[in-house]
């Protein structure tokens, strides 16, 4: 097994990075850079493990994409152009791909068979493949169509009308994509608004959808036209040196053209919940998604409750934040998030596992945790367990550790954010 020995004991953060390329909207720009008409041009493209594994899935289903002089570009020719794979569309780790992915296939009149790797193959897939087998796809796969290896045939789809039983916007958006190409017009309706980029992406490539609160309708048979995108910065990734500058004594740091997107700023409304010391200068430059310079200095915390409405504007946020509350005075509580235990892993339990590894004063609840603050972190060998944000989690952890701390399987960290220990030795010299 690969172990990594991190940084320890540092004594301040300065400077400034630029955070790679929004992960969700990465994926996004090349699935409907595919699925439209003509040229797409994207830039600040995250090369992440998971973003690659999108345009493999999409070059296996006939569509022509090129890097060129630090640009993807796609030439697309509508859901038509789409051609059945060959080979079995492999995702890896990536749970975005796999989900929309079905969403496309759910109208295309071909069979295709999807896989993962073993995170994938452990999570639950009939979230998006019942409703779709509503609107008419043929789906199986393992323990009826549950699990990875997925199959299925896709054709003619009829419109629907669908309640989300669970705030997802990897579901949200399988069933947008589907509606696209169904005939009539579906009515997709979320118990909690979530992130809105397939939305925004609609919009920029020509298309129409109209949303009101949390219900969406969506008519089936436009045509979308390829556009130019740049990618923000990725506020996920973004959060573990919000929260580095923010625990880390003496530190002073600057996140270039960071994604503020407000379905996305849960972790900006609890760093100032938490009294954190932040400013932020938002461009005026900013296209479909709006973007910004983050400055973040060492702060007193004081503990919080986050719960409801927030949790889905922070859900990928929630491992770097449990740290964060480690540093806090007083009890941070974490309510509603049980949708932690169908990611990578189960990440209640492997945050709440590993950060007791390092001292920390952590307890699992059946939907977040309670974190007792301010602790004292000491140091010892811990591990991603295969999931990129616990080993970025537990690599800011170790900044403020006193002995050594080993990371096994630091290599998930390269899924999303295949230069993090680069930025961090940045910020550390």
């Amino acid at each position: 097994m690969v172990l990594k020995k991190l940084q320890t004991s540092i004594r301040g953060l300065s400077g400034e990075i630029e955070i790679p390329g929004d992960k969700s909207i990465s994926h996004r720009s090349v699935m409907f850079g595919s699925i439209a008409y003509g040229e797409t041009r994207i830039t600040n493209f995250l090369p992440g493990e998971d973003c690659l594994s999108t345009i493999s899935c999409f070059r296996k289903l006939g569509v022509t994409i090129e890097e060129r002089d630090k640009e993807i570009i796609i030439i697309g020719k509508g859901f038509e152009g789409l051609n059945e794979p060959k080979e079995v569309l492999d995702v890896g780790n990536s749970g975005t791909t796999i989900r929309l992915l079905l969403g496309i296939l759910a109208g295309r009149p071909f069979f295709a068979s999807l896989i993962g790797d073993e995170s994938i193959g452990k999570r639950p897939m009939t979230r998006v493949t019942v409703p779709l087998a509503k609107m008419g796809a043929e789906i199986d796969g393992r323990k009826n169509g549950s699990y990875t290896p997925i199959a299925i045939r896709g054709g003619i789809l009829s419109p629907i009308q669908y309640q989300l039983p669970v705030a997802s916007a990897q579901v949200k958006s399988s069933l947008i994509l589907a509606a696209l190409q169904a005939e009539g017009e579906s009515t997709i309706t979320e118990p909690s608004i979530t992130r809105d980029h397939t939305e925004r992406m609609i919009r920029k490539f020509g298309g129409i959808i109209n949303k009101h609160h949390n219900i969406m309708k969506v008519n089936g048979g436009q045509k979308l036209t390829g556009t130019n995108i740049h990618v923000p910065g990725d506020i996920s990734s973004a959060a573990f040196f919000l929260v580095a500058g923010a625990i880390v004594p003496n530190s002073e740091i600057v996140l270039k053209n960071v994604g503020l997107n407000p379905t996305r700023t849960g972790i900006i409304e609890v760093l100032k919940n938490m009294c954190a010391d932040l400013s932020i200068k938002q461009s005026s430059d900013a296209s479909f998604e709006p973007i910004g310079d983050i400055i973040m200095r060492t702060s007193s915390l004081k503990g919080t409750v986050i719960e409801g409405d927030l949790i889905p504007k922070l859900i990928d946020e929630i491992p770097i934040i449990a740290l964060l509350a480690t540093q806090a005075e007083g009890i941070t509580i974490i309510k509603n998030a049980e949708e932690l235990k169908v990611k990578e892993t189960n990440r209640i339990d492997t945050v709440v596992g590993e950060l007791k590894k390092l001292g920390a004063e952590i307890e699992a609840t059946n939907d977040g945790m309670v974190i007792h603050g301010k602790s004292k972190l000491i140091g010892g060998t811990v591990s991603s367990h295969g999931d990129h944000r616990i080993g970025m989690m537990l690599a800011i952890a170790a900044l403020l550790c006193e002995n050594e701390v080993n990371l096994e399987r630091p290599e998930a960290i390269a899924v999303s954010y295949p230069n993090f220990f680069h930025h961090l030795n940045i910020l550390t010299q």
